[in-house]
């Protein structure tokens, strides 16, 4: 068996696919990397068959309509046959060094049969323009080294911290068994990928690595505030699948650690929620924001409760709207030169 299944979803990546693959190979034959092509204009679906021809054992490549980033891991997970399953974009890459102590890790949990649910690393922003970087480190967060449950004390999240895609490593029978499926032609899923598996995992495992590389920078990139700003509605569409998912109630009802956890999540995509939202003072910007509040409100009152009186989002709910839209942005300018978001 596979240990990993690596998911590269790739639209028009015929200038960096090559990275993020060169990375994965690495690790042999313990892993299987499937490529995507995800209806590329370019030449990244002969790349990826260039991969496939040369590593057969080890290179699988799916070649689709375009479906955007969920359509490509939906697609990555119906074939995927490794014990766990990462995502990595095309234009990222992995540390060769943290991968092989991921799969040493990984093999002795399987050889000892304590196979957590799910893997967690550190990763690294790389700035593409003047190669600085900045590592996200959970180590204040998770004991280290340790198979731990969400029953657990574990140490409070803070501010806009939270579990990123690029730092999980689910169990795949976890995703196929949740029956995981993301929305097509939707920027922002990541937000859902990170947030709607956790209470189907039981065991976690953290690891101390920079495993993986995440490349910032490029105009083109779906965090830059110019494209926030743009996408806003992308954004919108996402928080109400995560708070429509899984209710307040439901939430409170979670393991301790898990519960906490949940709750700082939605509140924290709340925010940047609504500081895509609030980027520009349009019209419609203040109906979509009304509306969504609307939608919470409708949808799950508790939850409305919380967000609008007991979470962070207090600090900035009752400001006025264009007074809010500039602290929020001047928070997300902070915090963008802080990690270099671009």
């Amino acid at each position: 068996m596979k240990l990993i299944s690596f998911i590269i979803p790739s639209y028009n990546s015929q200038a960096y696919l090559n990275v993020a693959v060169d990375s994965l190979l690495i690790a042999g034959n313990d892993v299987e990397i499937i490529i995507i092509n995800d209806g590329s204009k370019d030449q990244t679906l002969a790349i990826a068959n260039q991969y496939k021809k040369k590593y057969p054992n080890i290179v699988k490549v799916v070649d689709q309509e375009n479906g955007g980033h969920g359509s490509g891991i939906n697609a990555g997970l119906k074939i995927a046959t490794g014990k766990y399953f990462k995502v990595v974009d095309s234009d990222d890459w992995v540390d060769g060094f943290s991968l092989a102590k991921l799969v040493e890790q990984i093999k002795a949990h399987m050889s000892s049969q304590e196979e957590p649910d799910l893997y967690i690393t550190n990763f690294v922003y790389e700035h593409v323009e003047d190669q600085t970087t900045f590592e996200r480190d959970y180590s204040e967060n998770f004991p280290i080294n340790k198979i731990f449950n969400w029953n657990q004390t574990l140490k409070r999240f803070k501010y806009s911290k939270t579990l990123l895609m690029h730092a999980l490593i689910f169990k795949t029978q976890v995703l196929k068994d949740m029956n995981l499926e993301l929305p097509r032609h939707t920027f922002y899923v990541d937000n859902l990928f990170s947030y709607v598996p956790l209470p189907f995992v039981k065991t976690i495992y953290y690891m101390k690595l920079p495993l993986y590389r995440y490349f910032i920078g490029r105009a083109d990139q779906s965090v830059t505030l110019k494209n926030i700003t743009k996408r806003y509605q992308q954004q919108i569409l996402v928080f109400k699948l995560m708070s429509d998912t899984y209710s307040y109630e439901f939430i409170n009802q979670l393991p301790k650690g898990l519960k906490l956890y949940m709750k700082h999540c939605i509140a924290a995509i709340f925010i940047i929620t609504q500081m895509f939202t609030g980027a520009e003072d349009t019209i419609e910007r203040r109906k979509d924001s009304k509306e969504l509040w609307r939608h919470i409100m409708r949808s799950d009152i508790k939850m409305y409760r919380y967000l609008r009186y007991k979470s962070m989002n207090v600090l900035v709910n009752f400001f006025p709207w264009r007074l809010k839209g500039l602290i929020m942005v001047k928070g997300y300018l902070y915090l963008a030169k802080k990690i270099k978001l671009g």
